[in-house]
């Protein structure tokens, strides 16, 4: 299996990506951000020395008790980090031969405005966390050769979903991909450049979530690569009865080693660091049954 960028092939079976976090925003639930760019910069500056293989930035946080930034300052927040992107991992070293160099810029966000915007200005993956309602963004994605990320949620992004649950979330994700995989490829997307995300805690319940981490692996039908986006989630603040997202490190490491178990292929974490660790060590663990 393959993952088709705009100018280069990342191929799979390899181990497991790290695809850090950056919230060029203020209100991010993890209390990471800053709209301050340079800031942002030396945060992913930091996390590429870590490890990572791609860093996820976003200009708008998801949460929906926020009203949505205006698609000028989401585009002129995204524009900043980017124009410092290359000076920032110029000096900077491959911590591995295994580590994606330069690291993928990815860029999270969901209005068709911003997405031509940012794709125009050279990011790889767009992780449309609206859960493509229509084919707009993969045309978009699709026109520049650049991968794009397909969550599972339901409704527009910043509308609250809280109250959703599902009599079968596995069978729900396997309609809701097949569905728009297809609307991907319609629009002119290659199978390859699509990856799939589950969506933990949008539009779901604790339930929902942990049957997602047990039973990952059905997603391999799809045979593209699974990002799992476990971080600092509410569900293992659920488990665990903690309230501060930043307290929630070990919990997030559970559930990297649950996707190891299940066959994603990416994760998306916000301590890249630790993270790295893991998933390098569970992967030596792996192939020592070889």
């Amino acid at each position: 299996m393959i993952l088709r960028l705009s100018n280069r092939i990342i191929r799979f079976p390899r181990r497991p990506l790290v695809m850090g976090i950056v919230n060029v925003n203020d209100d991010s639930f993890s209390g990471d951000g800053t709209v301050v760019v340079a800031d942002a910069l030396r945060h992913a500056g930091g996390q590429a020395a870590a490890g990572a293989d791609l860093i996820d930035v976003g200009a708008e946080s998801a949460r929906t008790n926020r009203a949505a930034v205006p698609v000028e300052e989401e585009i002129a927040r995204f524009r900043g980090f980017f124009a410092g992107w290359k000076e920032t991992v110029a000096d900077l070293r491959p911590v591995d031969d295994r580590q994606v160099w330069p690291p993928v810029l990815s860029a999270n966000t969901w209005r068709s405005e911003v997405v031509r915007a940012v794709l125009e200005m050279g990011v790889e993956v767009v992780n449309d966390l609206g859960g493509l309602p229509e084919a707009r963004n993969a045309r978009l994605a699709a026109e520049s050769g650049a991968a794009l990320l397909v969550m599972h949620t339901i409704g527009p992004p910043k509308i609250a979903q809280t109250g959703r649950t599902w009599a079968d979330i596995m069978a729900e994700l396997a309609r809701f991909f097949r569905v728009k995989l297809a609307l991907a490829v319609s629009a002119g997307l290659r199978d390859d450049q699509l990856i799939i995300d589950p969506g933990i805690d949008f539009a779901k319940q604790r339930p929902d979530n942990l049957r997602i981490l047990a039973d990952l692996e059905a997603l391999q039908e799809f045979e593209r690569p699974i990002l799992l986006p476990v971080s600092r989630k509410t569900v293992i603040g659920e488990v665990l009865g903690i309230e501060d997202p930043a307290g929630r490190g070990a919990g997030t490491i559970a559930c990297v080693v649950a996707g190891m178990r299940g066959g994603a292929h990416l994760f998306r974490v916000h301590d890249v660091a630790a993270a790295w660790q893991a998933v390098k060590v569970l992967w030596a663990v792996h192939g020592a049954r070889e």
